[in-house]
């Protein structure tokens, strides 16, 4: 038997010396902030009933939390947020407090990662929470505080980004669509993923949000994104207007703070808790690859443990603070980063690289060290400051999801069997396909009551098919020529990439049914979508002149 007695659990570890230092050195200086601002320290359990983090407003993914079972069978889960238990403990052993309440808290989370992927599943957050007060003074209040700690404890620079979660809920409300159909629009505007929300929005009934819903994504920057705003809310919808001048007046009490620099806004944030009610943040510094801090008002939330109280408050992941000051000290990460706006673009090998070249060629660069590379790696692209990366496909995700790269270029196929945390901002038509499944001819393939065997290169995007059309199938994983599976009879079926359709044809099989389209897209590391705005834009509207598209 294995014994697993000298080793972490995936997603956590172990920390030394200086590890522990940066920890403890972040910590001491946000307790220092928070207190010297009237907040006061409470602490929740590590564990909890289920039942705090499932109802209506409290809605935590359950695919993100560890459950558990007490000793008298009931459902619990690890603590995967601090804000809900913080709600539940105020409404109740705080009834009838002074209000407003100011709570800090330093304490793990847990939450379930995909495997491999490198990030953790046990984190340090350090946070604060402003509970009975209402609207723009603490909701400046917090930013200011937000912004106070960054400059204490991040490694500059840092972009602190806006938006209003209730501008996104109000248009959605009146969509004509179904759940599925909102849940696409939602997922496709967190990511804004531009294609896929022209493709979802389509098929939905025409209406007048649909326009708005289309540009949401778009909308973040400075100060202009909130005039293109403006002039998209004009005469659809008061509600919505007056949303967008709460987010002006809070813009321009930042700037007053002399924060207008750091400020972003983005109308297409929304944060991964259901909770918020308004006014949403989150904030970032160079280096690290995601948000190093999460907020917003969070009004509705106390009614489901029986009161009903304003909030807003944020939480820093310490851990992220910590390695960022680690990197400092040693000087940066090797190798280095292009230097100032410079991006760094991870392409991938093979079939795909040929077609990308050229459209890099016919958008205006200079080439030639990418083409004659010979085994490097890594190659500059003269006269543009990007710095061009050359790896496979499911490591160009990996490489822009921590990002070490800034950009990446990879078929839809990848991205849909590996998925990961990035923007999605354009198809750039390259490498066309698409997803089939297929069987041998004349095969019966829906008959009888057996359960199908599907050989697949991509059991992700296998399974989750067959599993929207609610058909229980075994899959099979498959490394190499899956037209085999069926031949030597392994398999009922295949799934994979189709383009002309002729090697099917050549080993007796046919589509039974076409899946998914697949082409190459541009996905964005989401931290440097914000710090890098500028150069990412000029790159992807460089490509986009080419295809005729653009972001």
């Amino acid at each position: 038997m294995v014994r697993y007695d000298r080793i972490t659990p995936e997603g956590t570890r172990d920390l030394l010396f200086e590890e522990c230092e940066a920890i403890n050195a972040v910590k001491r200086s946000l307790r220092g902030i928070f207190e010297g601002r009237g907040y006061r320290e409470v602490m929740t359990p590590g564990f909890e009933f289920y039942d705090v983090f499932s109802s209506n407003a409290a809605h935590y993914p359950q695919e993100s939390m560890y459950s558990l079972v007490d000793g008298r069978g009931r459902l619990m889960a690890a603590r995967p947020d601090s804000t809900i238990p913080i709600a539940r403990m105020t409404a109740a052993r705080l009834r009838g407090h002074e209000l407003p309440i100011r709570l800090y808290y330093a304490q793990h989370v847990f939450r379930r990662q995909p495997e491999l992927k490198g990030r953790r599943s046990e984190i340090m957050q350090m946070g604060i929470e402003l509970i009975g007060s209402p609207g723009f003074d603490a909701d400046v209040e917090i930013l200011a505080a937000a912004a106070e700690a960054l400059d204490a404890c991040a490694s500059p620079p840092f972009r602190i980004e806006i938006g209003h979660v209730g501008i996104f809920s109000r248009l959605m409300a009146g969509l004509d669509a179904g759940a599925a159909e909102k849940e696409r629009v939602h997922r496709h505007i967190a990511s804004k993923n531009y294609s896929a929300l022209n493709d979802a929005l389509d098929g939905l009934k025409p209406d007048g949000a649909i326009g708005i819903l289309r540009e949401l994504p778009r909308l973040f920057g400075g100060p202009e994104a909130l005039e293109q705003a403006a002039a998209l809310f004009r005469g659809h919808d008061e509600a919505l207007s007056e949303m967008l001048e709460y987010l002006k007046r809070v813009y321009g009490a930042l700037e007053g703070l002399g924060l207008g620099g750091r400020i972003m806004i983005d109308l297409g944030l929304v944060n991964q808790a259901e909770y918020y009610s308004s006014l949403v943040f989150k904030a970032y510094t160079a280096g690290s690859g995601d948000a190093v801090l999460s907020g917003g008002r969070y009004d509705g939330l106390f009614r489901d443990f029986g009161d009903d109280l304003p909030a807003t408050g944020f939480a820093f992941n310490v851990d992220a603070l910590a390695d960022g000051m680690l990197k400092a000290r040693a000087g940066g990460p090797a190798p280095a980063r292009p230097r100032g706006d410079g991006i760094r673009v991870a392409l991938t090998k093979g079939r795909l690289e040929r077609d990308v070249i050229a459209l890099l060629d016919a958008a205006g660069y200079d080439v030639s060290p990418l083409r004659d590379r010979g085994r490097r790696l890594l190659a500059a692209i003269p006269g543009t400051g990007i710095e061009a990366v050359l790896a496979k496909a499911a490591d160009v995700i990996t490489y822009v999801e921590h990002g070490v790269c800034d950009v990446g270029i990879v078929g839809k196929d990848t991205i849909a069997e590996h998925g990961g945390v990035f923007y999605e901002i354009m198809d750039l038509g390259l490498g066309r396909c698409r997803f089939a499944l297929a069987a041998p001819k004349g095969t019966d393939f829906y008959g009888g009551f057996g359960t199908r065997r599907i050989a697949t290169k991509y059991p992700g995007v296998a399974g989750s098919w067959f599993e929207s059309k609610g058909m229980d199938v075994r899959i099979i994983k498959i490394e190499g020529s899956v037209e085999l599976a069926p031949l030597l009879s392994l398999a009922d079926g295949i799934v994979d990439i189709v383009e002309t359709g002729a090697t099917l044809r050549e080993n007796g099989l046919e589509v039974i049914e076409e899946i998914r389209p697949v082409s190459a897209r541009m996905i964005v590391n989401v931290a440097c979508m914000k710090m890098k705005k500028k150069a990412i834009d000029a790159f992807a509207a460089s490509l986009g002149r080419v295809i005729g598209g653009g972001t």
